[in-house]
């Protein structure tokens, strides 16, 4: 069978086109400009353990990371970090996680602010 057939080549055009939509959506401006939520958990990663644990203490480089988060990308940015397929990899508990904001005593947090299923305190 040879693949060299219109069927074959306008089938194989379409999903290249589809494959180039979907890349260039990721790409665009989401939640966190053209950086994914997925990349950006990496900056949160002084907040590992105070984001699986709600007792843990909050770093100052974990509270410094988080207000960027804030202050140069928004708090959806912030959501979509938090429950991101990387944050859940590391064992981030998005309910614990949430609380970061208000356990730095960042003055500007969103308070409020749906996260998914969870609201920002």
């Amino acid at each position: 069978m040879v693949f060299t057939t219109p069927k074959f080549l306008a089938l194989f055009v379409a999903l290249v086109l589809v494959g180039a939509i979907s890349i260039d959506k990721v790409n665009g401006a989401g939640e966190c400009g053209r950086t994914s939520p997925n990349t950006m958990a990496f900056k949160l990663a002084p907040c590992a353990s105070a984001a699986r644990d709600a007792n843990a203490q909050v770093s100052s480089q974990c509270c410094s990371q988080v207000e960027t988060i804030f202050t140069t990308q928004s708090p959806g940015c912030l959501c979509a970090v938090l429950l991101s397929n990387m944050a859940k990899l590391a064992g981030i508990k998005p309910e614990i996680a949430i609380s970061i904001p208000q356990r730095c005593n960042l003055a500007d947090r969103p308070v409020g602010y749906k996260c998914g299923a969870y609201t920002l305190p």
